[in-house]
């Protein structure tokens, strides 16, 4: 039946995309190839016994930790901060270190203890026990347990790890996930097992909420409970499978048993996990503001007559990205010279409406000796093959396609090599699909073989180790690319795959995800769970990629996905056209605002850029963000945090005009119109078509820009300090920057504002308007010289102190 089932989905998608006939043979002899290869080469299953640590036998201190022996197994605890331990058992195969970024580590001091019963390991933050079985328990220094863990299980090549979960724990991360935010189910759901595979897998034009697995698996969770916060991250790209119940259990077929935990409040454990795996990059200020997109486009008289009509709607663009069906019959790295001639000119042309051009790319190579693409890559041995070094070939858009292996650093290297002339014609940005990597089958799994062989940096190995790292590597390839022939300019990479660290390298989206209303509140979900995985920069099709939303839908989409870092609409190819001004008004009016709203928030989302690459915070936070010991906050996941700024409330329902929101601790305004309303509880607030529900923080210092005007909307705290700041550059490049850092401190009826700067890159505006809300203000002084309000306005130069005073 499953057979049936598979071969009825992918008939169904082929004949939707028109191209049934090109593929189904090709797609049919794949997979009985890769079946027989596969039956053939892949070791036999056995059942082996189960094997655990045994009895502890010695334990002696280390530089930075400790190393215990036991019966069946060694463990070494490598502390590399007070609250941050990396944890090894052996024996297993140690991955090769792709996703690590940092390698020198302050020192650290521990003690080691025999308490008789087990062993103690501590440093300044962070207690661990021994037991003589294996089983490890980390508390926090106040003696508060964190997380404790059962002595983990070997079989074969199979590692098997268990932890207790306390009842209410929650659970965050584990990459992109079609799931609600807490990984162990919705609070309003009755408590089941819920497991997660860890295979980047394409779910094609069947992506539903509730699909698993997705494009991006990434081993790393978040626990969240009574007691604390804690976060762990499994060195290990094997396929494994995590369960969460009673119990979470990580289930690595391959590898070895190394992980990392850090406990804290949540800030402080991505903090430390991006640390460890790499924070992004800054990215060009351009890449922050809306994108275009659709496959169909197809002529570049059509990307034309598309960028015109938001010129004559007046709808600001900063980006638009060309679908396969630009290129020459599907084929990597072209470009259709008789559908797109003369591309330089044309795009200079875009660029001078500031729109830039943004490139597809697939990982696959035409298979044939008419490419010298393909000749070049058979020269250096760049494909991946059967063990009997058989060339493995499979259909994707192209037809009959070869796969570079990226785990050869070699192959990287020509990879990056063949964007130089799309980067010469002034290409802006290579956008990354299909690289699970997706082929086309009748049954199976829609990728290599497990068989396929790699490089693996010269340690040779096969599919089943390098599957989940194909799309990390191609993309660190093309960056370096990228890197290496525009070194003044940032690179801008959007990809649908990749692994731990790719936030490295490359923003993501949600991928073809279903026009629902399910799968709207569905992404919200998605994106907060990648963020928390360490991935800062990603977003959604605005209207779902496969489907016809209605024009509320889409415009609901649209309202939410403002307020995501990666804004852009796409649909497939099988589906109408769509953009703002595709339902007419007042839709087009309302997406208009909202479109005007984010280019007035650009600097606000450039200096939340800034932190995500100082800190490693995404953008796009859950709420319990803010109040973590709020246990209201912890199933939310139709509503985000943008920052620590603004409460965003999207709409999730056809013809809704209100919705409940609880609040996280604090007092709010209103965006709209500054009504106050207290955190702590449950509200709820209108939602007009024409709005959403959007909520300032009190205390908050907003920066916005209106016609190269900056404006700081200054939300006062009920009482106390609190303070903000605005990061400026070039917007591109590697050059001079500087970080504005404004206090905000409410003294009765005072309310002061000062101003320090650091840095040497010359302040990008003119003057300042300062924007009060929430309070009356009476008298102003700049620098203790008195001055006259403009209503709640006072327009300013550069300035240490300004004071008012007010009427609440």
């Amino acid at each position: 039946m499953r057979l049936l089932e598979r071969l009825w989905l992918f008939l169904k998608f082929l004949v939707n995309s028109l191209f049934f006939w090109q593929y189904l043979p090709a797609a049919f002899v794949y997979s009985y190839k890769r079946d027989r290869a596969e039956r053939l080469y892949l070791p036999k299953a056995t059942s082996e016994s189960v094997i655990t640590p045994g009895k502890l036998l010695q334990a002696k201190p280390t530089e930075r930790g400790a190393y215990f022996y036991f019966e069946q197994a060694e463990l070494e605890l490598y502390f590399l901060t007070p609250d941050f331990v990396r944890v090894n058992w052996f024996p297993g195969l140690p991955a090769i270190p792709y996703a690590i970024a940092c390698g020198n580590w302050d020192a650290v001091e521990t003690t080691l203890e025999n308490r008789g019963n087990d062993w103690m390991i501590a440093s300044d933050a962070l207690k661990i026990t021994i037991g003589l079985d294996g089983r490890l328990t980390f508390y926090h220094e106040t003696g508060q347990v964190i997380r404790e863990e059962l002595p983990p299980q070997r079989q074969g090549t199979r590692w098997i790890h268990p932890a207790n979960l306390q009842s209410a724990e929650h659970i965050y991360g584990l990459g992109e996930r079609a799931s609600s935010i807490n990984l162990r189910g919705a609070k309003d759901t009755p408590p089941t097992s819920k497991t997660y595979q860890m295979w980047n897998y394409d779910p094609g034009n069947i992506y539903r909420p509730g699909v698993d697995p997705m494009y991006i698996c990434i081993p790393v969770y978040l626990g969240l409970h009574n007691l604390g916060s804690y976060l762990i991250f499994y060195e290990n790209y094997c396929r494994a499978e995590f369960t969460f119940s009673e119990q979470a259990i990580a289930n690595f077929e391959n590898g070895s048993l190394r992980y990392y935990i850090a406990i804290g409040e949540p800030p402080q454990l991505i903090e430390r996990y991006t640390q460890l795996t790499g924070r992004a990059p800054l990215p060009p200020h351009w890449t922050l503001g809306y994108h275009q997109s659709r496959w169909g486009y197809r002529t570049q008289d059509k990307v034309r007559q598309e960028v015109n009509l938001f010129q004559t709607h007046d709808l600001p663009l900063s980006a638009i990205h060309l679908d396969i069906d630009c290129q020459v019959k599907n084929r990597a790295f072209t470009i259709d010279p008789k559908r797109f001639p003369n591309l330089r000119n044309f795009i200079q042309e875009l660029a001078e409406l500031g729109v830039r051009c943004i490139a597809i790319n697939n990982p696959g190579i035409k298979y044939s000796r008419q490419s010298n693409l393909f000749l070049e890559g058979q020269i250096i041995n760049a494909f991946c093959t059967y063990p009997n070094g058989e060339l493995i070939i499979a259909p994707v858009w192209a037809g009959k396609t070869v796969f570079p292996d990226f785990t050869n650093p070699d192959v990287r290297t020509w990879w990056s090599q063949q964007f130089a002339y799309l980067l010469k014609v002034g290409i802006a940005g290579v956008w990354n699909d299909m690289n699970e990597p997706s082929v086309f089958v009748i049954w199976g799994d829609p990728t290599l073989p497990l068989v396929a062989q790699h490089n693996l940096e010269g340690k040779k190995g096969d599919h089943r180790q390098a599957h989940n790292l194909y799309g990390l590597l191609e993309n660190q390839a093309v960056y370096e690319g990228m890197r290496q022939y525009q070194p003044q300019k940032r690179p801008f990479i959007v990809a649908r795959s990749g692994w731990a660290g790719l936030q490295r390298y490359a923003w993501t989206w949600t991928g073809d995800i279903v026009s629902t209303w399910e799968a709207l509140r569905q992404t919200i979900a998605t994106i907060v769970g990648l963020g928390l995985s360490g991935i800062p920069y990603s977003g959604s099709d605005i209207g779902g990629f496969l489907g016809n939303p209605d024009a509320e839908l889409y415009l609901r989409w649209f309202q939410m996905a403002t307020f995501s870092m990666f804004y852009r609409t796409h649909c497939a190819i099988s589906v109408l056209p769509r953009a703002p001004w595709s339902y007419g008004e007042p839709y087009l009016s309302i997406m208009r605002r909202f479109l005007q709203l984010r280019y007035q928030l650009m600097p606000y989302f450039y200096t939340l850029a800034w932190e995500a690459r100082e800190k490693g915070y995404p953008p796009v936070r859950p709420l319990f963000w803010l109040d973590w010991t709020n246990q209201s906050l912890w199933d939310v996941d139709d509503a985000f945090c943008l920052g620590n700024a603004l409460l965003v409330c999207p709409i999730m329902h056809p013809k809704e005009r209100s919705r409940l929101i609880c609040l996280p601790k604090g007092y709010w305004y209103n965006f709209w119109d500054d009504a106050m309303v207290e955190g702590g509880t449950v509200i709820e607030l209108e939602a007009s078509l024409e709005q959403i529900p959007l909520l300032v923080k009190a205390g908050s210092i907003l920066p916005m820009e209106d016609n190269e005007q900056l404006t700081l909307h200054l939300y006062p705290p009920i009482e106390g300090e609190s303070e903000g700041c605005l990061y400026s550059d070039a917007g591109d490049g590697y050059g001079e920057s500087r970080l504005d850092q404004f206090y905000l401190i409410r003294n009765q009826q005072d309310l002061e504002l000062t101003w320090k700067q650091q840095g040497t890159y010359d302040f990008p505006y003119q003057d300042v308007r300062l924007q009060v809300h929430g309070v009356s203000v009476q008298q102003a002084w700049v620098d203790g010289q008195e001055v006259i309000m403009q209503g709640q306005q006072l327009p300013c130069h550069s300035f240490r102190q300004v004071r008012f005073s007010f009427e609440d």
